[in-house]
């Protein structure tokens, strides 16, 4: 039976950095840094076709795969939902893009604490952009 994937590098990391963050508020300042310190979207690619429906706040993923390795860029108009595309971006991007529809993201997150941690508002919009993000990665 084969190893199912397992999550990037970048996502490893960011598991030990939670491990030392002593509370969820300033888990959740670490969220959105990481949210501010991705670059921007361009604003042509804010379009219908890229918008993630289900989510609450506004936001839009754009698959950048090179070769047969995994990437996508994102935006929202929330703070805390742009540092969740930034956990995703951790998660998935570099990963061979066979393995992307693999990952058991809801296990990955949950080493986050992500899961009791988040509206239910907010846990619908990450599913709907861990399935947006496994539908762009065939």
């Amino acid at each position: 039976m084969p190893t199912p994937p397992s999550a990037s590098l970048a996502f490893e990391d960011l598991v030990e950095t939670f491990a030392f963050l002593d509370d969820w508020e300033d888990r959740y300042r670490h969220i959105i840094d990481l949210g501010r310190a991705m670059p921007p979207l361009d604003e042509a690619f804010k379009v219908p076709a890229l918008k993630v429906q289900g989510c609450a706040s506004q936001v839009w993923l754009r698959p950048t795969p090179a070769g047969d390795t995994y990437d996508f860029q994102g935006e929202s108009d929330a703070q805390i939902v742009r540092g969740l595309i930034a956990v995703l971006h951790c998660l998935y991007a570099g990963l061979p893009v066979g393995d992307v529809a693999a990952i058991d993201a809801p296990a990955q997150l949950a080493r986050l604490g992500l899961t009791e941690h988040l509206s239910s508002q907010r846990s619908n919009g990450l599913r709907a952009m861990v399935q947006r993000i496994r539908e762009t990665a065939v």
